[in-house]
């Protein structure tokens, strides 16, 4: 009788410490990870407490074109129905240099019901090498100066 409590005892820890069966989401089109800058998105510490948006975000050579920079971000736990600006900038979360190629290129992250949402952007410039770059997540259109989720970009490790 122990050792069956025991074993549905470390069973369950188990699937609760795995995130309760909630999967984990493989993107079969994306870049390998080793070639491309990556980045965990969190929000800015002033923000605990009223918001806890969390994502990643990357940035790789176009596939298609390798002139071409392609960069991704998805959001999750974000208010339903929300309309969240992003970019890649040049510096580091806190110590912006400005956004990476044109502002107009990064559509606009479009919240669904269940709090997450994702975009893809075509930057028109080869993929930098060297540099620090980050990804932010802006509170909205009208609130650009409230940044909701920010992560570094670490650079690719080839």
């Amino acid at each position: 009788m122990r050792s069956s409590v025991t074993a549905g005892l470390i069973v369950s820890v188990a699937v609760a410490g795995c995130g309760g069966g909630g999967g984990i989401r493989i993107n079969q089109d994306a870049q390998p990870v080793a070639g491309r800058w990556n980045a965990v998105l969190a929000t800015p510490a002033q923000l605990a407490g009223v918001t806890q948006v969390r994502g990643t975000g990357w940035m790789g050579t176009r596939e298609k074109d390798t002139t071409q920079t392609e960069a991704h971000v998805a959001i999750e736990n974000a208010a339903p129905g929300g309309r969240h600006p992003w970019h890649v900038h040049m510096g580091q979360c806190g110590a912006d240099r400005g956004i990476l190629g044109p502002a107009n290129a990064y559509p606009v992250l479009k919240v669904n019901g269940d709090g997450k949402a994702d975009a893809d952007a075509i930057l028109p410039l080869v993929m930098p090498r060297t540099g620090q770059y980050f990804v932010n997540v802006h509170a909205s259109a009208s609130n650009m100066g409230t940044i909701v989720a920010c992560g570094n970009l670490a650079p690719p490790s080839h």
